[in-house]
């Protein structure tokens, strides 16, 4: 005789298998967003770069490099990584590297300046670079089209 709390013995065993198919689903949605939205996070500012045949600087793959652009108004911006600023000044670029450069003092710096800006802008630019502790500064260039 059953009593009223008891579960009968030859019921339904425990399924012991999981279905990956709502996973998998989620997984192929995430991937589509990810490749959509991947090339629109690419950030930083529009510089023309001076055009040259120059050999490519040898990077050290683990050191994040300091990027500080200069575009053709003349307006200063530090790149980190994936993350730009807003424009700032001279004085206010020398203290933000000042800051950056004391904690990661390993760290390189290289100088985007657009083909346009006066030369002594990325000349000042440097000096300033060198007196918030960068010991050796790079300058970013584009390899020349051959099709002209």
């Amino acid at each position: 005789m059953k009593g009223i709390g008891m579960m009968p013995r030859h019921g339904r065993k425990p399924m012991s298998e999981i279905n990956v198919v709502p996973y998998i689903d989620v997984m192929l949605v995430l991937l589509v967003i990810f490749m959509v939205t991947a090339p629109m996070l690419t950030q930083g500012v529009k510089v023309d770069l001076p055009e040259t045949t120059s050999d490519p600087i040898q990077s050290d793959k683990d050191v994040e490099s300091i990027i500080v652009s200069v575009d053709t108004n003349g307006a200063y911006y530090v790149e980190i990584g994936d993350q730009g600023s807003d424009p700032m000044s001279l004085a206010d670029l020398r203290e933000q590297i000042s800051k950056i450069l004391s904690q990661r003092a390993n760290s390189e710096v290289l100088v985007r300046g657009d083909e346009h800006v006066e030369y002594g802008t990325v000349v000042r630019l440097m000096a300033e670079l060198q007196g918030a502790g960068a010991s050796s500064i790079g300058l970013i260039t584009e390899a020349p089209e051959n099709d002209k």
